[in-house]
C-alpha cells in the first residue's frame, strides 16, 4: 500500500480529486488518500484577537460570559470540516480509490507530521489557495512541511470552480 497524506485548505472539488488520483494512475500497488483538513479553534482566536488588539484586559475576563456561544460555534466549525472531510473522501473513492480522512484542531503542520508518521505516509500532498506572501517568505505550508518531513511534498492551487465557470 502507497500511502499519500492529502492536507487541504478547503474541501476537495472534483477536479482536484481527479488531478490528485491521475498522479498515481501507474502506480504498481494501492494507494491510500489520508485527507487530512485543520480545523480552526473558534474560542483560540477570539482570545488572540483580542489579545493582538491589546484589549485583553477590557474584554478578556468578558469572554467567561461567552464560553458557551464559543461552544457552540465550535461545534458549527468542527460539523462543517467533518462533512468536508466526507465530501473530499468521498470524491476519491467514487474514482475507485481507498480514502479516509479526518479534522485536527492543532497546527496544520504538527497535525500532517503526526499523520504521515501514523500511517507511515510515503508522500505528501498539499492544496490549497495561492497565498503569494506567505510562499514568497516560505511561511507557507508547503515549505514549513518540506523542512519538517522526509517524503516528498507536492503543493497544488486547488480549483475555484466559481472562476472556472467564469
Amino acid at each position: 500500500m502507497y500511502d499519500v497524506v492529502l492536507l487541504v485548505e478547503q474541501e476537495l472539488s472534483q477536479e482536484d480529486a481527479h488531478r490528485v488520483v491521475e498522479l498515481h494512475q501507474d502506480m504498481p500497488e494501492p494507494v491510500k488518500y489520508h485527507v487530512l483538513v485543520p480545523c480552526h479553534n473558534a474560542e483560540a482566536g477570539v482570545e488572540a484577537s483580542i489579545s493582538a488588539l491589546g484589549t485583553a484586559d477590557l474584554y478578556g475576563a468578558g469572554l467567561v460570559d461567552q464560553r458557551e456561544e464559543l461552544a457552540e460555534a465550535q461545534k458549527a466549525i468542527d460539523s462543517e470540516a467533518r462533512d468536508c472531510t466526507g465530501r473530499s473522501v468521498q470524491r476519491l473513492r467514487d474514482l475507485g480509490h481507498d480514502a479516509v480522512g479526518g479534522i485536527s484542531h492543532d497546527r496544520p503542520i504538527d497535525a500532517l507530521t503526526a499523520t504521515v508518521d501514523k500511517v507511515n505516509g510515503q508522500e505528501v500532498i498539499i492544496l490549497t489557495r495561492p497565498h503569494i506572501v506567505a510562499e514568497f517568505f516560505h511561511l507557507d505550508w508547503t515549505n514549513t512541511a518540506r523542512r519538517h518531513l522526509g517524503v516528498p511534498v507536492l503543493h497544488l492551487l486547488e480549483h475555484d470552480p466559481e472562476k472556472a465557470e467564469k
